[in-house]
């Protein structure tokens, strides 16, 4: 039975994630902490992974309880806390001195920071499909491909690709539901520069984007609807709730996910 098998979200956009046991779904479809802060320039753009190739040297821990995070440099014994409630300006001189430039911190509870923000949902991916992409690259594993695709909720119980069904034609969503909340499927993720790097050093593998293009074309189920992809470096499916006032409710580990 296709079920949740776990969930991560990403306090911090562009920094390291965290699986939970749960997560509360707001009203916009988001989930609760998920990208709830981002770090831009002065000119207001992200200082993200795909510009700052830098930041993949940042690791990152978070007590959420109490709105903490711990930052160390790779390769640094050093680690510094921060308190997300009281201490965002010493966060942010912390963070200019790392990347060499004036840095904000942003925060959005609403709908948090997605790269898709007219389906700001979960997005959806299977555990077969992590193992078999990472079948593809030699000195790689399924937890690899977690960092690189960074998706919020993993799904367990189902073949390799099965997310697939969750989209359909363009301008056409596919309704679901995980546990009691329904969700709409909108359109498979177009993939970055960023599963191209080694999430811990930066380094970027030339062969990666070449080789997911042949095998996810090679791979493709059959039935799903081709015309979504112009191009096949596309994988997990972005979402958003079926109606905003059935927000704020919990998914949790081990609820049902079920097409409607």
């Amino acid at each position: 039975m296709p079920h949740v098998s776990k969930i991560y979200i990403y306090p911090i956009k562009s920094l390291d994630g965290m699986e939970v046991s749960q997560a509360r779904v707001l009203h916009s479809g988001a989930l609760e902490g998920d990208r709830q802060f981002a770090i831009f320039n002065e000119q207001g753009k992200y200082v993200n992974a795909k510009g700052y190739a830098k930041i993949h040297l940042l690791r990152s821990k978070f007590d959420l309880e109490n709105k903490i995070v711990s930052l160390q440099i790779q390769g640094s014994d050093i680690e510094e806390s921060f308190d997300l409630k009281s201490e965002i300006e010493r966060l942010e001189v912390w963070l200019s001195d790392f990347f060499g430039f004036k840095i904000k911190l942003q925060k959005n509870l609403v709908t948090g920071f997605p790269d898709d923000t007219i389906s700001p949902g979960p997005t959806i991916v299977s555990t077969a499909t992590l193992k078999e992409v990472a079948s593809w690259y030699k000195g790689l594993n399924e937890g690899d491909i977690r960092r690189r695709m960074r998706t919020t909720i993993e799904i367990d119980g189902v073949p390799a690709f099965w997310e697939d069904r969750l989209f359909s034609e363009c301008g056409k969503v596919i309704d679901f539901k995980v546990g009691n909340l329904h969700f709409v499927g909108v359109n498979p993720c177009q993939r970055c520069i960023v599963p191209t790097r080694n999430p811990i050093t930066g380094e970027i593998d030339a062969n990666f984007q070449n080789i997911f293009i042949n095998k996810r074309k090679q791979t493709l189920p059959l039935g799903v609807d081709k015309s979504r992809f112009n191009h096949f470096y596309k994988l997990t499916v972005n979402t958003r709730l079926a109606s905003e006032e059935v927000g704020n409710q919990v998914i949790k580990i081990g609820d049902e996910v079920s097409l409607l």
